[in-house]
């Protein structure tokens, strides 16, 4: 990445900060905002000047396209304070560059990097003090882009508008988590926008899910739609399976979302010597390994809870529990992970980027 700064932006300050209101030991993830908000529009085939501005409401149309036709992106990022009040971004290029082949497969325009990564730079500067020290605690950055063209016809908008929204955050923590691997349901097919982060995807996992709490599981493994014969994700978050002291986990593709956790995590246990296979995952491989003992671990990787443990699995009635183990992999990379975030540890990768 070259030279991301911008100074071609426009600030307007809140008079005002709701900082010295906020509970920062008993924070609900994603429901607590801070000052400021990055908005910038695209407007006859050109980004106008980005600015940053109190956080609040905005109007807009009824017909706009987002509403009708589901041109919505997002990414999910973390910020990060070290002992030394300094904050640091982890891997950013990495949602700069997925955030912009989400927007080409909806046929939405590129954003710059100087209006991403420059303007988030800028904005979490201003909102630096929202940044608290201490493991456990983070910045969620929600950077989305949403289409705001008016007019109800069938096609692309002309018109579309990037924000950054902030977040401060706590330790994430979901308790334990069981899950059911799907055999209807999909998250995604190929052709489809599985590998985009478009807000799409999720809605329609929202219903399958209903499903799985009823039964009194948390999540869903999804399987692949043609044959569900394949693993693919585990909730909204990419999935590993530990076989004895290997790690397997799904290739990307049209319909797997390329995960920064999990690319990160491929690339520490290499460093860590853990071995780890990229490739197709059968439902059946999983069900012979639970029932012959290899099958030590699964977890989940994605932003917000880095890691997480799945303590079991269901499949066609059948619940598989998995051991308790006294040296889990999973939470040995969570936390040599966390570490080089947190400036805890040495970045031997160069990931992390100062602000």
């Amino acid at each position: 990445m070259g030279d991301n700064s911008t100074s071609d932006i426009i600030i307007n300050k809140s008079a005002t900060s709701h900082i010295g209101a906020v509970d920062f030991e008993n924070l609900s993830f994603g429901n607590t905002f801070t000052d400021h908000m990055l908005v910038c529009d695209f407007r006859n085939g050109a980004w106008e000047k980005p600015v940053i501005k109190p956080y609040e409401p905005f109007l807009i149309d009824p017909s706009a396209k987002v509403f009708h036709y589901g041109q919505a992106i997002f990414e999910g990022m973390k910020a990060y304070k070290d002992t030394n009040d300094d904050v640091w971004l982890f891997r950013p290029e990495e949602n700069f560059d997925r955030f912009n082949k989400s927007a080409e497969r909806l046929a939405m325009p590129s954003v710059p990097e100087e209006v991403f990564i420059g303007g988030m730079k800028k904005l979490i500067e201003i909102e630096k003090e929202w940044v608290k020290k201490g493991l456990g605690n983070s910045l969620y950055i929600r950077p989305f882009m949403i289409a705001i063209g008016s007019g109800v016809i069938a096609a692309p908008s002309t018109q579309y508008r990037f924000m950054i929204i902030l977040s401060p955050a706590r330790s994430y923590y979901s308790g334990e988590v069981k899950v059911i691997i799907a055999e209807h349901y999909s998250r995604a097919a190929n052709g489809g926008i599985g590998a985009a982060k478009a807000a799409g995807n999720y809605s329609a996992q929202f219903y399958p899910t209903k499903l799985a709490n009823e039964m009194g599981y948390q999540q869903i493994i999804w399987t692949d739609d043609a044959t569900h014969t394949k693993l693919e994700e585990a909730g909204t978050m990419n999935v590993f399976f530990r076989i004895n002291d290997t790690l397997y986990t799904a290739p990307v593709s049209e319909r797997i979302l390329d995960g920064v956790t999990r690319k990160s995590i491929i690339e520490l246990a290499a460093r860590e010597n853990i071995k780890v296979e990229v490739r197709p995952v059968l439902v059946s491989e999983l069900i012979e390994a639970a029932d012959n003992g290899s099958l030590k671990e699964i977890f989940g990787a994605g932003t917000a809870a880095v890691i997480n443990p799945i303590v079991g699995f269901s499949y066609q009635d059948k619940y598989h529990e998995l051991p308790k183990l006294e040296n889990s992999m999973a939470l040995e990379l969570k936390e040599k992970l966390t570490n080089i975030q947190y400036k805890v540890a040495e970045d031997t990768f160069g990931w992390t980027v100062k602000i």
